[in-house]
């Protein structure tokens, strides 16, 4: 049985970091606060777990499954929509993850195309993804895009060309590139209860004006209350608003790529900015120097 289409995805998902102990160990203590700072402070109320931001290529099967566990659980009845990404390079370690998002009451179960061996076409990364979605198919199937970090470049149009005759439960994409022409196509094809989601936070508003239903994104932990007035604004047809917010935005990480802004540097961003202790990246990502990041909070709270 195919899942119920009456909880599509929209608005801002926040794409979580994954909490550290200073010792290295994940730390599950900081999720419900974690949870509370996002509802409370963000206006947040969907989260994308265990994906690019939340380290999940540095993380153990088991390790993945206790986070995602403790996600679902802390936001059940809280949080619209728990999407658990559960790519893996094997595809026995992804219908493993699927089948525990199940068990634990996930919204929704995403993957990445696998890197090491690459799917070169559009037919082979389809293959992988229904042997994944078939050990759950009662959960949303969303496939998640990034070839910037994949180097998997197959066009996205063609992968969900006719995809729901082979994947009953997929719906919709992740997109975290800058194609916009791929991006319009996938949108243009898309069924009606798909979500098409961009991932690239500098480029929202260009994701939104070729038809986004709604956006990922790591930025969101934070400023996201600031770039909820953005669709709000991008709703009511007021452009200058929504370019402004966008400008800000652009301002801020065009700022913090210069200083060289990775995941653990966000992560520290983050820990920053809301007073969570998220503990530092694994390796190997480093710690950031705490110069540089005092450097990019100044400059969010000049921007903000």
């Amino acid at each position: 049985m195919a899942p119920a289409a009456d909880k599509k995805v929209t608005g801002l998902v926040a794409a979580t970091f994954t909490p550290f102990t200073t010792q290295g160990e994940i730390d599950t203590s900081v999720i419900g606060p974690y949870i509370d700072y996002l509802l409370e402070k963000q206006g947040i109320k969907s989260i994308f777990v265990n994906g690019t931001t939340g380290e999940s290529m540095s993380l153990t099967v088991a390790e993945r499954k206790v986070l995602a566990e403790e996600w679902c659980q802390k936001a059940k009845g809280r949080m619209d929509q728990v999407i658990v990404h559960v790519g893996c390079m094997s595809v026995k370690d992804s219908q493993d993850l699927a089948r525990h998002a199940a068990q634990i009451g996930a919204d929704g179960i995403a993957v990445i195309a696998p890197f090491f061996f690459k799917p070169r076409t559009a037919e082979t990364l389809r293959a992988f993804m229904k042997e994944v979605a078939s050990a759950a198919p009662n959960l949303p199937f969303y496939y998640y895009q990034i070839p910037g970090l994949t180097g998997v470049h197959v066009n996205v149009r063609d992968v969900i060309e006719g995809i729901e005759d082979l994947i009953p439960s997929f719906r919709g994409v992740k997109f975290t590139g800058s194609d916009l022409m791929d991006f319009g196509q996938c949108v243009s094809n898309c069924q009606p209860e798909w979500s098409v989601l961009y991932g690239v936070d500098e480029q929202l508003l260009a994701g939104l004006a070729m038809g986004a239903h709604g956006a990922v994104g790591s930025t969101y932990n934070y400023i996201g209350c600031h770039v909820n007035k953005l669709l709000s604004a991008f709703e009511k047809g007021d452009l200058v608003q929504a370019r402004s917010i966008q400008f800000k935005m652009q301002e801020l990480l065009s700022y913090a790529m210069k200083l060289g802004f990775d995941v653990g540097v966000n992560k520290q961003l983050m820990s920053e900015l809301s007073g969570l202790s998220l503990g530092p990246p694994r390796l190997p990502l480093t710690p950031c120097p705490h110069d540089r990041i005092e450097q990019i909070t100044q400059k969010y709270r000049t921007v903000f």
